[in-house]
């Protein structure tokens, strides 16, 4: 396992979004329980004395010295900074697949309008690039086309970055119910933040959850909405899932569970912003 990999491992179990905790986003070790699922393997074999340990000590600072001159300065570098963090299919889980159109154009920008309806407008001049990948597990077994996005947006500045955050806080509040476009919409929305050190975040410098129901006309029922975000200095990461028939937010296994494929991705870009952006050593 290179360092890289202990450090996604790490951030994966310890990150919090929005208050939900991320207890292991990929694999995992033997649980200690017997083939039949019934107790463990140590007790067959006898009584035995569980391990103490410490607690780990609770991160005072994030574990993130930015580096001034790998710091995009120009549209293109940004372009292809967001390009290098966005995740792709292969940073949700087992069974994504690219979206068609696959990534956004680079003009696109979504605005929340007066009325609470999304609309295309203009990227503001505080944004060198944003770059949006779609993704989406295929419709098969009975369950629906469950689809997911994750965006990169590179700021000119951290406090650009931070306003986002804000404004993005605000939108639930100023607009619970939205209208995504024709035939689709997000109800009951809800949002809760939490800047580094407060409701257990210690992987970002800032962090927010939005969650509410997604209602598409050619579905029937409500479905689970969730959008995660993410600040990393100037970049904001996010990811979004729009629920689909069979599928739930929490279980214990990926391909139904979309909130455990959600975290991972988030986690995935961050650590990739930490590793473009820092400092070397």
């Amino acid at each position: 396992m290179t360092y890289g990999d202990r450090r996604l491992l790490h951030a994966c179990c310890a990150v919090l979004v929005g208050g939900l905790v991320a207890t292991g986003c990929a694999g995992g070790a033997d649980d200690g329980k017997r083939p039949d699922g019934k107790g463990s393997t140590s007790a067959a074999q006898g009584p035995t004395k569980a391990p103490t340990t410490a607690p780990a000590p609770t991160p005072t600072a994030l574990d993130f010295t930015p580096d001034p001159q790998r710091a995009p300065k120009t549209e293109a570098e940004a372009r292809r900074l967001a390009l290098a963090v966005v995740a792709g299919p292969d940073a949700w889980a087992p069974g994504y697949v690219k979206r068609t159109p696959y990534l956004s154009d680079p003009d696109y920008w979504p605005v929340l309008g007066a009325n609470c309806s999304w609309e295309t407008g203009t990227r503001p001049a505080d944004v060198l690039a944003s770059v949006t990948a779609y993704s989406e597990i295929p419709a098969a077994g009975g369950k629906g086309v469950l689809r997911v996005a994750a965006t990169v947006t590179i700021h000119r500045t951290e406090s650009d970055a931070d306003w986002e955050m804000a404004e993005t806080l605000e939108e639930a509040l100023r607009c619970p119910d939205q209208k995504l476009r024709d035939g689709e919409r997000i109800t009951g929305l809800m949002s809760l933040g939490n800047p580094f050190g407060v409701g257990g975040n210690v992987s970002a410098d800032d962090a927010l959850r939005e969650g509410g129901f997604y209602l598409n006309d050619a579905v029937k029922g409500k479905q689970p909405y969730s959008w995660y975000q993410s600040r990393i200095g100037q970049v904001t990461v996010a990811t979004v899932v729009k629920g689909a028939p069979g599928y739930t937010e929490m279980d214990d296994g990926m391909a139904t569970g979309t909130s455990q494929a959600q975290i991972q991705a988030i986690v995935t870009m961050v650590e990739r912003a930490k590793d473009q952006l820092e400092v070397q050593p």
